[in-house]
């Protein structure tokens, strides 16, 4: 066993880690006043641009494990948010798909998070944001 002290803030993981929680729970809170929490808004706006996803692909889409992403999707339906439908090619395959308040929801969420990066936009300025955007994504 070493008796080499590293303080944990040295470790990038827990930076990121520390980053990533002050910025889910800023935009957790905001997104409360809507009664959403933010693994919902992902799943609508993903399913805003791309209706024809598998739970499968939506799962890597919004960072989720399938089966608590199961679970939340059923939450969703129960809300009149999302619908599920048999896929047209593959009658197998089960696909997501907004409804009409799912539609209007996911105009007013994205408000609340267009703020929150517009509120890290003025805290890093345009030259840092897109760094650390490109060095966030050499990461996954």
């Amino acid at each position: 066993m070493s008796d080499t002290f590293i303080p944990i803030e040295s470790y990038l993981s827990y930076s990121l880690a520390a980053a990533h929680r002050t910025v889910h729970q800023s935009l957790n809170s905001r997104l409360k006043e809507l009664g959403i929490q933010v693994e919902a808004w992902r799943v609508l706006e993903v399913l805003s641009s791309e209706e024809d996803r598998t739970m499968g692909e939506l799962a890597d889409a919004v960072l989720m494990n399938p089966p608590t992403l199961t679970k939340l999707v059923d939450r969703m339906v129960a809300d009149g948010l999302v619908h599920r439908q048999i896929a047209q090619i593959d009658h197998r395959r089960v696909q997501l798909a907004l409804t009409n308040l799912g539609r209007n929801q996911v105009e007013k969420l994205r408000k609340f998070a267009t703020a929150q990066n517009d509120e890290l936009l003025q805290k890093l300025g345009p030259e840092k944001l897109k760094l650390l955007k490109e060095v966030l994504k050499s990461l996954y």
